[in-house]
């Protein structure tokens, strides 16, 4: 029987013919390469992060450069950094060991004769295959290794030019077009993180001027020697309201003063300057007992200013004894302990049963005076919280290693004290440190 035939306008499916496998290895390919494209794309996301995350411009500078070599899998890196001049001022490099061109090394910066400085002349993207054959190429420095290719990009905003980032002898590969634009793409971020670090680093200098000039110079005593510091937080821009103080009372008897107002910021500056100055005049007034003195200054406060919550320590240094010893007398609104170091290098922070509650909780409540003869030659610290405080361990642990690090430094110049204070646990603090030190001389 024969199969009937269908008619001329019937629709006829046609299947695809299948793939060779030369189709198979250009479609692999081509996944391959969106891969690797989708991959080198994350890669720079991951890079602009990295370099965004930070503030603290030589941390931004060496980010750039070594996200930069692992992004373009180069053998070396470095970023040129200008300075006013438009001169080299510092060379950051990755893949060649440490920085050997720092200009406080007394190494020698290029001159901005060779190729390095042919982006500053020229700020446009530079690919070169061959560098022995360029004729701008003027060989190495004694040491440098040789390389043989060269991948540079300037690093600008807003037609500044803050420098330039070069890549050299990328593994196994000349330098493509792809690389190129991922270069000028992080050479981009580079220059808003740089330009975010170089505003950051004047800010935070402007904010440590404008919190020093509210701090006062210390008097010169006779029997005393004095040093006093003040350390801004070096995690953030942070105006705070930490502060010392030492005025003579007009009984002749030093009177030292310390505090702390809770909070950050402009505020908390304005709070700390009305405390300082009303303390200074109540306790001139006033003069003892040192309870008394924060008992008038908080009812003060109330009054004029709602009872702002603040941390002070008043301390009398009475006349000196036959001896060399003095009487100390101080009271407390809930701030830490005198700490005291003697001669024989022996240090303790000066608990007691009440430290007294701080300022603005309540007026009416009191607060009660402590007594120590402090013997000749010892050293008396007080300093806020910012001192002794840290996100890795307790404040019992940094009160334990400040009164270590005074015992040891008992005898040593009250200058080195303190400055060795500031530099324990490598100098980081995440709150402000007010610290005010007196040393018994004679």
């Amino acid at each position: 029987m024969e199969t009937p035939s269908r008619s001329r306008g019937a629709h006829q499916t046609r299947l695809p013919p299948l793939l060779g496998g030369d189709d198979l290895d250009r479609l692999q390919a081509g996944l391959q390469r969106l891969a690797h494209a989708h991959g080198r794309m994350r890669s720079l996301l991951d890079a602009v992060v990295a370099i965004s995350g930070t503030l603290e411009l030589d941390v931004v500078l060496h980010t750039i450069t070594e996200s930069a070599r692992r992004l373009i899998d180069a053998r070396y890196a470095a970023i040129g950094v200008l300075g006013e001049d438009g001169r080299f001022s510092e060379l950051i490099t990755s893949g060649f060991g440490a920085d050997q061109f720092r200009e406080e090394s007394g190494a020698e910066l290029p001159h901005g004769t060779g190729l390095l400085a042919e982006l500053v002349r020229d700020p446009k993207p530079l690919r070169i295959d061959d560098l022995s054959a360029h004729p701008r190429a003027s060989g190495f420095p004694e040491g440098h290794p040789v390389m043989t290719s060269l991948l540079g990009a300037p690093i600008s905003v807003r037609h500044t030019i803050y420098g330039n980032l070069y890549l050299a002898d990328k593994h196994g590969d000349a330098f493509t077009d792809d690389d190129e634009e991922i270069v000028t793409a992080l050479a981009g971020a580079a220059g808003v993180a740089i330009e975010h670090a170089r505003l950051y680093e004047r800010l935070r200098q402007a904010t440590e001027e404008f919190q020093r000039r509210l701090l006062p110079d210390l008097p010169g005593l006779p029997g005393l020697e004095l040093q006093a510091r003040y350390q801004p937080s070096t995690q953030a821009p942070r105006i705070g309201g930490d502060w010392y103080d030492l005025i003579n009372l007009p009984d002749r008897v030093p009177c030292l003063m310390v505090g702390d107002v809770m909070g950050h910021g402009l505020e908390a500056a304005t709070l700390m300057s009305q405390i300082s100055n009303a303390l200074r005049v109540i306790a001139y007034e006033e003069q003892e007992p040192p309870s008394r003195i924060l008992h008038r200054l908080d009812e003060i406060l109330h009054d004029l200013y709602g009872g702002p919550m603040a941390t002070v320590l008043v301390a009398r240094l009475e006349a000196p004894a036959a001896d060399g010893s003095r009487p100390l007398r101080w009271a407390s609104a809930g701030h830490l302990p005198p700490l005291l170091a003697t001669a024989e290098h022996q240090a303790l922070y000066l608990h007691t049963e009440s430290a007294g509650h701080p300022l603005g909780v309540d007026p009416g409540l009191k607060r009660p005076d402590h007594e120590l003869t402090l013997p000749p030659g010892s050293t008396l610290l007080l300093h806020t919280d910012g001192l002794v405080e840290q996100r890795d361990h307790s404040l019992d642990v940094g009160m334990n290693q400040a009164t270590h690090l005074a015992a040891s430094y008992a005898t040593r110049p009250l200058a080195d004290l303190c400055d060795a204070l500031l530099t324990q646990g490598g100098g980081t603090f995440p709150d402000d440190v007010a610290l005010l030190a007196a040393r018994l001389t004679h």
